[in-house]
């Protein structure tokens, strides 16, 4: 079940407000944790039983690293909770890669798994980790009612596309929180915007980049358009969706950390990355390579530790090639910047922000291709490879027809609307009005999106890969 979809606006989420609000306080955990189960297994139902089994074991992984807290079999219970959790996904994600891979090189015909994978496997096994490793460091204290854990675990305005949000985070919160006509009016309020980023920008910029992949008719700036177009497409559609998650998670009355800042207004891309996927950042820094020794060793050491977290953070986003090769292009980004690039960007901002652009715009390409040809020919294309023309027909065509959502898209992916915003509720004249008009507003903008779902419009999921 999507967020951008009928059954989810219209019957779901209505249904489980209306329980969650009646039923009395003891309770509000274990609607969210049963209507989390259903949302997930709406498509699925098998995998529900996965994700109760990694519930489970992430319970009693907890409970017996706290009580041998002080013996080695800590350590042990830790591992055996990481190694399962881990194991699932290398199964369910990774297997066929690692199968493929291996009859590539020994040219066995080792027949392939096609295990279809399960939906938010990646966002919820990092949250178990997160859950038993903070429990071993003693930085939080062993949950003893599985059902408050199993909400953690699977709470669905955040399970299938994130943030990655940690126990640590929200502990308290799952005990004591508030509820009150603010958060719930903020939260939807969040919720719609976000919503309304995923199907009036993201969709739509979907729908060029297909074009662009089955057009016959392309150009060196019709492959740019296309890199535009994907990079603003995957930035509204995850970030719309966090959002979605962001405002959910505050109707019920939870604050999940921010997940993106703006990333397209950096200035280099380590910026980029401290603006980009927040809580996946912060994840592999606390849990990878601060543990590995960060910063805090040998350069030898400190460019080795920068590879793996990239490797890693890449081979997390899917199992291909072409996500790894995108995660070691940012490692070696990183410390070219980190040696010496950082201070000749720091002298010009325009540069600076053009240099990150077409950067962020080529790893992008990589990212989105089905394999690693596809995006070196892309690459290519993109600097005139193959006797390209500059420009073609197709390409004047969809710039035109696609330039108001690509302006749309441009300006929205900068703070100039937020503080356009914030400006105008200083003004207390004006204020007033917009306190008014601003319900109006988000109801019409929600009658749009039904009308585009209803109507049956482009709608792809990005994270079936993630």
């Amino acid at each position: 079940m999507l967020f951008s979809s009928i059954p989810f606006l219209y019957y779901f989420l209505p249904s489980v407000l209306i329980l969650y609000f009646i039923v009395p306080k003891k309770l509000k955990n274990t609607v969210l944790m049963l209507s989390s189960l259903v949302f997930y297994g709406w498509g699925e139902p098998k995998y529900v039983v996965l994700m109760i089994a990694s519930i489970v074991i992430g319970y009693f992984s907890g409970i017996l690293i706290e009580a041998f807290s002080q013996k080695k079999l800590s350590k042990v219970f830790l591992g055996i909770s990481v190694a399962v959790n881990l194991g699932f996904l290398a199964c369910f994600k990774y297997a066929d890669f690692f199968i493929e891979n291996f009859n590539a090189v020994t040219g066995l015909s080792i027949p392939l798994l096609r295990i279809a994978l399960p939906i938010g496997i990646s966002f919820y096994t990092f949250q178990i980790l997160s859950y038993t490793i903070d429990v071993y460091r003693k930085d939080v204290p062993a949950q003893k009612n599985i059902i408050n854990l199993a909400a953690y675990i699977t709470m669905f305005p955040q399970l299938i596309a994130g943030p990655i949000v940690r126990y640590s985070d929200i502990a308290k919160q799952l005990e004591e929180r508030t509820h009150s006509f603010e958060n719930f009016s903020k939260g939807i309020r969040r919720f719609i915007l976000g919503l309304g980023k995923k199907i009036l920008i993201a969709n739509s910029l979907g729908e060029l980049c297909d074009v662009f992949k089955a057009s016959d008719d392309k150009s060196v700036l019709f492959y740019w358009l296309y890199a535009v177009a994907f990079g603003l497409h995957v930035y509204f559609d995850f970030s719309g969706y966090s959002d979605m998650a962001i405002g959910l998670g505050r109707i019920f009355g939870f604050r999940f950390s921010e997940n993106f800042n703006y990333p397209y207004i950096s200035k280099s891309a380590t910026e980029f990355w401290r603006r980009w996927h927040m809580s996946l950042g912060t994840w592999f820094r606390d849990y990878v390579y601060i543990p590995l020794g960060g910063n805090r060793v040998s350069k030898p050491k400190w460019f080795f530790n920068i590879f793996v977290v990239w490797f890693l953070t890449g081979f997390w986003h899917g199992a291909a090639w072409n996500f790894i090769i995108w995660g070691l292009f940012f490692a070696v980004l990183l410390i070219v910047e980190k040696v010496f690039l950082l201070k000749y960007l720091d002298k010009s901002k325009v540069i600076s922000r053009v240099y990150t652009l077409v950067a962020v715009g080529i790893s992008f390409v990589i990212f989105n291709a089905t394999d690693m040809k596809e995006a070196f020919s892309y690459i290519g294309g993109m600097f005139g490879a193959g006797d390209l023309p500059l420009v073609s027909t197709e390409f004047f065509y969809y710039l035109k027809s696609f330039a108001v959502t690509l302006v749309i898209g441009i300006i929205g992916a900068t703070p100039i609307v937020k503080k356009a915003v914030e400006k105008i509720f200083e003004n207390s004249k004006i204020s007033k009005f917009i306190w008014v008009l601003e319900p109006v507003g988000l109801i019409a903008l929600l009658a749009v999106m039904t009308a585009y779902l209803v109507d049956g419009s482009f709608n792809p999921f990005l994270y079936f890969r993630f």
